[in-house]
């Protein structure tokens, strides 16, 4: 049988050592035998630090690229601060970068190419875990549809055992007995796992079955009723030797999360302000000046981290109004100028919130912070609404790149508009806000009809 883990592993170190030999063959190195020792060295540290899920069932894409990324990067700061204590060490700062980067693809492609043969590994019947159910609830039935939905995920269920025939369970999967049966028939059959589902007043056959699993080198999984209430992924946390499920865990409570994010934040608003941004503000104020009386600058009370309280910038692309902090723009709105349609359309006027984000209140990604009236309003009508405050609102976001732009003139349009906020807290990665960054330049170049 496979190690799934030690094959990502290996496949890893023959990757590192035949890049050690490539940069080596092309003059970029010379070879040091202690440089390539520490290069082992170092990928064992960042390997154990951010452990691989690339061999795991249940695992996309750009969450195997994103642990490379964090991985890399640490690989990377390790590298570097050797290089710069250790005087003996010469290789120029670009010369680093194009390793770094090269080997960044190449990780990622043999991470890749490893699941893809995993799958495929699994699909033909290797590997494969035997899998028994105690009870038949409909959280074991949704379990088995997880389990079944592709030959890939390497599961194999052998049946369930429940007092009478289960309601929710699909008939094609056989009753093997009561549960008082279970230790009989796990004497005459191999398991890998079970999977228990019964009621805690049934306590005392579920101590039977653990105690059994114990002695027998099978894996016992609880599946609590979670579910019956609750239709979301859920985490568990240990307090003390108590486990205590909760709602949700999104990326950006850890800590090391949120130092990559807040770097990558203040690395791009920081090259844009120097690079871009004093002239587009001097063009932009010139126009504006020209164009209509008044500031240059919009400032607006919006909702930020955690619900507090903040100043947004834009550039002004409506007259002045005393509507400005409570009602949405609309298509047609009079209070718009020609040329605060033009920015509206390249998405110009939100270029101001770059300081913002040099300042800390603000994301480059997230989503869209809302005026205070209409957090106030939305976190009435919608349940999920205030989750989205878990994080810091961006320049741009998830449900913007996704369609969900523009005014809200029905409640649902705000709920689909929350419903993509809050799936892009739960699922944020770096990977993410790179290719949310790329989806908005490319509409702003296009021009975006809901933009107005």
């Amino acid at each position: 049988m496979i190690k799934a883990t030690a094959l990502v592993i290996g496949v890893d170190l023959v990757l590192v050592n035949a890049l050690y030999a490539s940069f080596y063959l092309m003059g970029w190195h010379n070879g040091d035998l202690s440089m390539w020792y520490l290069a082992n060295i170092f990928y064992l540290i960042t390997v154990f630090t951010f452990k691989p899920f690339a061999q795991k069932q249940f695992v996309r894409t750009d969450q195997i690229l994103g642990r490379i990324l964090q991985s890399g990067l640490l690989y990377f700061t390790l590298l570097t601060t050797f290089l710069l204590v250790d005087g003996s060490a010469n290789q120029h700062p670009s010369i680093l970068l194009m390793e770094y980067g090269i080997s960044m693809v190449v990780m990622f492609y043999g991470r890749y190419g490893v699941r893809e043969f995993l799958k495929y590994w699994r699909a033909r019947g290797n590997s494969t875990k035997r899998v028994v159910f105690v009870g038949a609830g409909h959280n074991l039935a949704y379990l088995y549809e997880i389990m079944m939905r592709e030959l890939n995920t390497g599961y194999r269920v052998l049946g369930y055992f429940g007092d009478k025939d289960s309601q929710h369970l699909p008939h094609s999967i056989q009753r093997l007995g009561k549960v008082s049966d279970v230790e009989a028939w796990l004497e005459k059959n191999k398991v890998d796992q079970i999977y228990c589902n019964l009621p805690s007043n049934r306590s005392a056959e579920i101590i039977n079955t653990i105690n059994y699993c114990e002695k027998h080198f099978v894996r016992f999984y609880s599946v609590p009723n979670v579910r019956n209430y609750v239709h979301r992924h859920m985490v568990v946390k240990m307090m003390d030797d108590m486990p205590v499920l909760t709602i949700r865990q999104e990326p950006l409570s850890l800590i090391h999360n949120r130092i990559v994010k807040r770097a990558f934040d203040i690395l791009v608003s920081g090259l844009f302000i120097i690079t871009c941004f004093w002239w587009i503000c001097a063009i932009v104020a010139l126009i504006t000046k020209i164009t209509m009386p008044g500031p240059v600058f919009f400032r607006q009370k919006r909702n930020g981290l955690l619900g507090e309280e903040f100043y947004c910038l834009k550039f002004r692309s409506m007259k002045v109004n005393a509507d400005a902090d409570k009602q949405q723009a609309t298509k047609d709105d009079p209070r718009k100028t020609k040329w605060g349609n033009i920015m509206r359309k390249t998405s110009i006027d939100e270029l101001p919130q770059f300081l913002n984000v040099l300042m800390g209140s603000m994301s480059v990604v997230g989503p869209r912070p809302h005026m205070v009236k209409h957090t106030e309003e939305y976190s009435a009508l919608i349940d999920k609404y205030m989750v989205r405050h878990w994080v810091k609102p961006g320049i741009t976001g998830w449900a913007q790149v996704s369609g969900a732009r523009g005014e809200t003139q029905e409640l649902w349009q705000m709920e689909d508009r929350i419903k993509k906020d809050v799936w892009y807290v739960e699922n944020w990665s770096l990977w993410l806000d790179i290719r949310i960054m790329y989806l908005t330049v490319r509409n702003a170049i296009a021009g975006d009809k809901q933009a107005y």
